[in-house]
């Protein structure tokens, strides 16, 4: 009979948060992951109460059918301590937790589920997830209003539908009954690794082989962790098997590692839980988190998806303002550019006579920069070579009137007819000789 023959759980409390708001469990029996609620003050303390209670009572249930009972019973149980202590201190009131389990019964794995922790299978090198997340967007994604792509980024991805805590005295917990196969991996974790890697990457881990579940933990954190992940991250890592591979010890992980006054069987004491922790809530109401709970009321329901309505609606306007700016922009800047084209000239060649053309030598696609402006009757193949390379580059100038210059002194022959000598000195005229002045001589006569 197929049995858990590996077991690891790992808790981080991810890259942005002080505080690990999560806690995992590996009992004897029950395997679970709990994410306290960040959008509220004591999220840590939930998660570690229902984790602890859960802990405390680890139970072998005979049969499927008394499982699926059994973990449904203890979620609401564990919810009623999370309420009462929530009563007892205010500065707790509205903290919550997600809360996921899982135990063998035979050959079937038996799961209770709550929120949007996530329990996956990996069966025959296939990863899928067992659960449906409790939340608003998977709730749009079960209507067909968003694909699942678009929950990944959606703004309101975080808002819970169903939770333990300060929220509902009786909250509806999902269970689902999937065969324990030999060679299965079982994967409990929190929203800190679902929500920062993709399948693909937890199924390549999962697919490892390795000598213990811890590390099959340790890597998927580490995973979460190069992603980025703000949120804390905590998974529970179970392999089946035939026959055990390593001592399994019961544990916990996470905000449950923390020690707590609390008899777990009496509800009325929770006021004793937690006295070294709860002083330190007083002033976690105030941190502003992302996470939150939404009663799952059809007029809740309408009333966010008119938010949602309100937001394609704004996000299509400021998309279409945008586009609109940006062709302006681009509208602008060419007939600008074009302008600009226009007031260049050059000389070149069309038919095979030299012509003056309009513009610069080049095309936006298949619009022409150029056009000629005047055809000159002088061949190209008349011109000596030098004069023909010139031409046939083109030669730019800023006016009309340069332009026509270099054509008429072609037509006449009297342009360069070779490149000039950059060593070439000038000549310079020399200095007239001074011609000397004549002087009168006077003769005397004799008589």
């Amino acid at each position: 009979m197929p049995q858990v023959v590996r077991a690891g759980a790992v808790s981080h409390v991810g890259r942005v948060r002080s505080n690990n708001q999560d806690s995992g469990l590996i009992g004897k029996h029950i395997y679970g992951v709990a994410d306290g609620m960040g959008g509220h003050a004591g999220g840590d303390v939930a998660s570690s109460i229902a984790v602890k209670f859960l802990a405390e009572h680890d139970t072998k249930f005979t049969s499927v059918d008394e499982a699926k009972e059994g973990l449904t019973s203890l979620l609401h149980e564990a919810n009623e301590l999370i309420v009462e202590a929530a009563r007892e201190h205010s500065e707790l009131r509205g903290m919550g937790t997600t809360a996921d389990l899982i135990t063998r019964i035979g050959d079937e794995m038996v799961i209770g589920h709550i929120g949007d922790s996530r329990v996956y299978r990996f069966h025959e090198g296939e990863l899928s997830q067992v659960t449906v997340d409790h939340t608003f967007v998977q709730r749009l994604v079960d209507a067909g209003r968003i694909t699942p792509e678009e929950a990944l980024v959606h703004p309101r991805r975080s808002v819970l539908m169903r939770v333990l805590g300060d929220v509902e005295t009786s909250p509806d917990v999902d269970t689902y009954v999937v065969p324990a196969v030999d060679g299965d991996r079982w994967l409990l974790c929190s929203d800190g690794l679902s929500s920062y890697v993709d399948e693909t990457q937890i199924a390549a881990v999962l697919a490892r082989s390795v000598e213990s579940s811890r590390e099959v933990g340790d890597d998927l954190v580490q995973l979460a962790l190069d992603n980025g992940a703000p949120d804390n991250v905590t998974v529970v890592v179970l392999e089946i098997g035939d026959k055990p591979l390593e001592t399994i010890r019961p544990k916990v992980v996470g905000a449950a590692v923390n020690p707590m006054r609390y008899a777990s069987n009496a509800p009325r004491r929770v006021k004793r839980l937690l006295p070294d922790v709860l002083h330190s809530r007083r002033t976690l109401a105030a941190r502003p988190e992302n996470e939150e709970f939404a009663a799952p009321t059809d007029e809740m329901f309408e009333r966010i998806l008119a938010e949602e309505r309100r937001f394609k609606l704004m996000r299509r306007v400021t998309w279409a303002a945008a586009i609109v700016v940006l062709v302006a922009v681009i509208f602008v800047s060419s007939a600008l550019a074009y302008s600009w084209t226009q007031t260049r000239y050059y000389v070149g060649v069309h038919e095979g006579n030299v012509a003056i053309y309009q513009g610069v030598n080049a095309d936006l696609g298949p619009i022409s920069l150029s056009e000629v402006v005047q055809e000159s009757s002088l061949k190209v193949d008349d011109l000596n070579p030098y004069q023909r390379s010139q031409v046939t580059g083109t030669i730019a100038f800023p006016t009309l009137e340069e332009a026509q210059n270099l054509v008429e002194r072609l037509e006449n022959g009297t342009a360069p007819t070779e490149a000039p000598d950059d060593d070439a000195v000038e000549e310079s005229t020399p200095t007239p000789t001074p011609v000397p002045t004549a002087s009168a001589t006077s003769t005397s006569g004799g008589e």
